[in-house]
């Protein structure tokens, strides 16, 4: 047995059993000449050592660490050159995962954390990129680095500790400019009433306003991202703008026995405890519309105004709309069977009904928002939550909380009908209907100003 330090480079073939379901011989065969022709020899080029092979993938060492990252680019340059003119669906690609850690080699195998880690480093990596710890990141040169985008702290499976990862793909172009927020920021924890681990942040300063659970959602990827960062950044330049990562999702935890209603709201609770927030705004979008209303209700004290986007407080299976409740099972199954797949026809479904009037970089932005933000397990148990909401009209007469509802006309996640059935039932509630389909606002969608141009004068008006 030996240990040392080692730079751990693991392959692993993009939708390997698909592919083999679909032409298993023709497979093999290009898999060998993509080896022989392109993967080993790039290993060789760069001194590396290919330790074991496995099905689909490879564990290789390298005792240098930038000799493992220039292997991983050169290799998927090379693999994208050779299939090119190959039909998306049957285009062998590959994800690459890349750690330096202590690790153990006996008898031609290799162990320890170092090797796990490079392996859940190449689970994030989207078809046909490479993802790096920040170790590696922090071991190359400067005009290799330029090349990776910071993805923001995660949480891997099977390991304890959260780990900085960074992201390189072909058609990446990653921007130099940094939020300032993004700077300003710092993640901190609380518990919550079950000890479930909630994180969450504060940035900006002014009236403060608490955004409620979100389902997609990781406060350092989000401002990290130049397409998901807009909202948080143009909040935080009049408000304390305070978010958190629901349960199951980002940097909270995520092996959790309870996602329903009420730990939502007793997460909220434990957020709002932690940044010592006396009487604030909240922000609920879609589903944090109803959290947010339940939340009200149970705490109008510390509520000065709801803004409440894209909401509402019957979930599909609540809607006595037997094509709203078809909708539901087939965004179960495909939740189930694809989320964060690499095929188009998972990746489609969402993009198309949550961006539907967006441009292919905000879309590509949620595709990755989707893979490393929550498992399909948590995206379906909290989809089938929400499914389940239902806030009677009779609860809601009791709110005596100032209340902005705002909806996209066309929007397809949500139907502008809940948004005015929502409004109809808070008392005194004022609604405002934004034209167009997106559900999510992202950067450059011209809703994003109107939303603000509604929202910033009416959390002001109601501001102790």
């Amino acid at each position: 047995m030996e240990r040392r330090l080692a730079a751990i480079l693991t392959v692993d073939m993009a939708g390997y059993s698909r592919l083999i379901e679909a032409d298993e011989i023709g497979i093999l065969e290009r898999q060998k000449t993509l080896r022989r022709d392109l993967i080993d020899p790039a290993v060789g080029r760069l001194r590396g050592r290919i330790i074991k092979t496995t099905g689909d993938g490879l564990i290789c060492e390298f005792p240098s660490v930038r000799d493992a990252v220039q292997c991983a680019v050169d290799m998927q340059t090379e693999l994208h050159a050779h299939d090119k003119d190959v039909a998306a669906e049957t285009r062998i690609r590959y994800r690459i995962g890349i750690n330096l850690g202590d690790v153990i080699f006996e008898d031609g195998d290799v162990f320890g954390d170092g090797v796990n880690v490079a392996a859940r480093m190449e689970t994030l990596a989207e078809p046909g990129g490479i993802c790096v710890s920040d170790i590696v990141m922090q071991s190359i040169n400067d005009q290799m680095r330029n090349r990776f985008r910071d993805m923001g702290t995660q949480r891997i499976k099977n390991i304890n500790r959260r780990i900085r990862t960074w992201h390189w793909s072909m058609d990446e172009h990653v921007e130099s400019e940094v939020a300032p927020i993004a700077e300003e920021q710092s993640v901190r924890f609380c518990a919550s009433a079950d000890g479930t681990t909630i994180a969450w942040a504060a940035t900006g300063s002014g009236p403060p306003v608490l955004r409620a659970p979100h389902w997609l959602n990781h406060l350092e990827f989000e401002l990290q991202n130049p397409i998901m960062r807009e909202l948080p950044q143009r909040f935080s330049r009049d408000h304390r703008f305070v978010r958190f990562d629901q349960r199951g999702n980002g940097l909270s935890d995520h092996e959790v026995a309870r996602i329903d209603s009420d730990a939502m709201i007793e997460d909220m609770e434990a957020v709002v405890a932690s940044a010592g927030l006396d009487r604030f705004a909240l922000l609920g979008i879609s589903q944090g519309a109803a959290f947010s209303l339940m939340y009200a209700l149970r705490h109008p004290e510390q509520v000065t105004c709801l803004v409440l986007y894209g909401g509402y407080v019957r979930g599909r299976l609540k809607r006595n709309d037997p094509e709203e409740e078809k909708l539901f099972n087939v965004a179960g199954l495909m939740i189930r069977e694809g989320w964060g797949s690499d095929l188009p026809i998972y990746r489609n479904f969402f993009t198309d009904a949550f961006l539907a009037d967006a441009p292919q970089d905000v879309r590509n932005s949620f595709d990755e928002l989707q893979r490393i933000t929550i498992s399909p397990e948590n995206a379906l148990r909290v989809y089938e939550m929400n499914g389940g909401i239902d806030i009677p009209a009779s609860v809601l007469r009791a709110l005596r909380v100032p209340t902005l509802v705002v909806h996209t006309r066309d929007e397809r996640v949500v139907p502008v009908t809940e948004g005015r059935l929502m409004a109809r039932r808070i008392p005194n509630a004022s609604f405002a209907e934004l034209p167009g389909m997106n559900h999510i606002l992202a950067r450059g969608d011209p809703n994003l100003d109107r939303l603000l141009d509604l929202a910033t004068p009416f959390i002001d008006a109601h501001a102790d």
